[in-house]
C-alpha cells in the first residue's frame, strides 16, 4: 500500500503546444524540446530513465527499452496558462473563465482605491519584466518611497519595494490589503510581493517573495485530505497558491536547491501523507528571462538529486513529477506558454514502462492521489492508479 506521495512541480516545464495554443499567442512553443535544441542536447540520465524522453523526440534524451517509471503528458482543461490555474486543476478545480489580465495596466477603479488604502502614490502600473522595472524605476522608488506596481501577461498584481524603503512585513501587509480590494470583475489571481535590495545599477530581488492568491472556489484534493487528517506539506509557494487551505505545514524556499532539501527532510519525517513541492527557479530565473542555458543547467542539477528523492520515498512511496504550464525560453515572449505538461510516476511500487498517454486534464493527477488515500473523489479527473501500481 502506498503511504506517501511526493508531487514535484517543475514550474513551467511544458512539453509542447496545446491544440488551442494559437489562441494564446503560443503556437510553436515547446519548452523542453526547444530548450534542448538551443543548448545542443540535454543530459538528464535519471529523468531519461523514468521516461521523460518517451513523450517526444528531445535532443539528448534517450528512449530506454525499459523505462523505470510510468510516463505520459497532461492537457490543461482550464482556461489560462498561469501558476494558479495549473495547480488548482491538478487538485481538482477547473477554472472555466480566465482570470482578468491588464495589458494596459490597471484602470483607475483599481489603482485609486489601492493608493487610498495604502496611503501612498505609486510608480509604474504597466506590464513589465520584474528585473527590468526595478532597473527602470528603482532609483525613483528610493527617492520617493512610492511602491512599484506592475503586471504581466498573467493575472497578477505585483508590488516591488526596496527592503530599506518598505520593510518586508509592511510590503506583505500592503499585499494583503490589495488582495481584499481586488473584487470581481478585478479578481486578479495573485498579488505578489517583490522585495529587492541593492543600489541603483545593482538591484537584486530577494527570496522573500510571497504570493497572495485567491482561495479556490471549490474544495480541492488538499481540502479532502485535510478533512481526513492526512498531512499535506507544502514546499515553496504551494501554501500561497491555495491561500493556505488544506495545508498542514508549509515551508517557503530560497531556490530550487533549498526546495529539494526541504522536500527530502519532509519525506524523511513523514510516515503517511503528501509532500507537494513547487520548484520555481525554472520559471522565474530562466523561462521569464529567455535563458535556455540556465534552464538546462537547473534541470541537470535537479536530475542529479532524483536518486536521493527516490531513496527518501522508501518502499511504499510514490513520486509524481509534472509542471503547471510552459515558459519556452527560446521564443521572443517572456511570458508563460500554453502547453502540455509532463507526467512521470516512479517508486518501488510503480510499474515501470507504463505509457499513460495523453491525459485530458491535469486533474487526473489529483484523482489518483485521492484514490491512494481513499479520500473523497474529485469532481473532475480520472485516476491512473490501477495502471501504475503493483498490487
Amino acid at each position: 500500500m502506498i503511504d506517501r506521495v511526493a508531487i514535484l512541480v517543475l514550474d513551467s516545464l511544458g512539453i509542447g503546444e496545446l491544440p488551442d495554443a494559437a489562441e494564446y499567442g503560443d503556437e510553436g512553443s515547446h519548452t523542453l524540446k526547444n530548450m534542448a535544441r538551443a543548448v545542443g542536447g540535454l543530459k538528464l540520465p535519471y529523468l531519461s530513465r523514468l521516461g521523460l524522453g518517451m513523450m517526444d523526440e528531445i535532443p539528448g534524451l534517450g528512449r530506454p527499452a525499459h523505462p523505470q517509471g510510468a510516463f505520459g503528458k497532461m492537457a490543461e482543461r482550464s482556461k489560462g496558462k498561469d501558476t494558479t490555474t495549473g495547480h488548482w486543476e491538478m487538485m481538482g478545480v477547473w477554472v472555466r473563465e480566465p482570470f482578468p489580465t491588464y495589458p494596459r495596466g490597471f484602470p483607475p477603479e483599481v489603482i485609486e482605491p489601492f493608493c487610498q488604502a495604502i496611503g501612498r502614490e505609486i510608480l509604474g502600473n504597466f506590464p513589465a519584466s520584474g528585473t527590468e522595472i526595478i532597473k527602470q524605476l528603482g532609483e525613483e522608488h528610493l527617492r520617493t518611497g512610492k511602491p512599484i506596481v506592475y503586471t504581466s501577461a498573467d493575472s497578477v498584481f505585483q508590488i516591488a519595494a526596496h527592503e530599506e524603503v518598505i520593510a518586508v512585513d509592511d510590503l506583505y501587509a500592503i499585499c494583503r490589503t490589495t488582495r481584499a480590494i481586488l473584487k470581481p470583475p478585478h479578481h486578479v489571481s495573485r498579488v505578489i510581493a517583490r522585495p529587492f535590495i541593492g543600489r541603483p545599477g545593482a538591484f537584486v530581488r530577494t527570496e522573500r517573495r510571497r504570493d497572495f492568491s485567491l482561495p479556490p472556489p471549490d474544495p480541492t484534493l488538499l481540502d479532502h485530505l485535510f478533512e481526513k487528517r492526512i498531512p499535506v506539506i507544502g514546499v515553496g509557494k504551494i501554501e500561497d497558491i491555495f491561500a493556505g487551505r488544506g495545508i498542514s505545514a508549509s515551508y517557503h524556499t530560497k531556490d530550487n536547491r533549498d526546495g529539494v532539501a526541504i522536500t527530502l527532510k519532509a519525506l524523511k519525517g513523514l510516515t503517511r501523507g503528501v509532500v507537494f513541492t513547487n520548484l520555481v527557479d525554472f520559471d522565474t530565473l530562466f523561462g521569464h528571462r529567455n535563458d535556455p542555458a540556465g534552464y538546462a543547467g537547473a534541470l541537470v542539477e535537479f536530475d542529479q538529486r532524483l536518486p536521493e528523492i527516490l531513496t527518501a520515498l522508501g518502499e511504499n512511496g510514490m513520486l509524481i513529477i509534472t509542471a503547471d504550464h510552459g515558459n519556452d525560453p527560446t521564443t521572443p515572449s517572456t511570458d508563460h506558454s500554453r502547453e502540455y505538461v509532463p507526467l512521470l510516476v516512479a517508486g518501488r511500487m510503480v510499474i515501470g514502462g507504463v505509457n499513460l498517454g495523453t491525459r485530458s486534464t491535469m486533474a487526473d493527477l489529483g484523482q489518483t492521489v485521492a484514490e491512494v488515500f481513499q479520500s473523497d473523489p474529485l469532481t473532475i479527473g480520472r485516476s491512473f492508479l490501477s495502471q501504475v501500481c503493483r498490487s
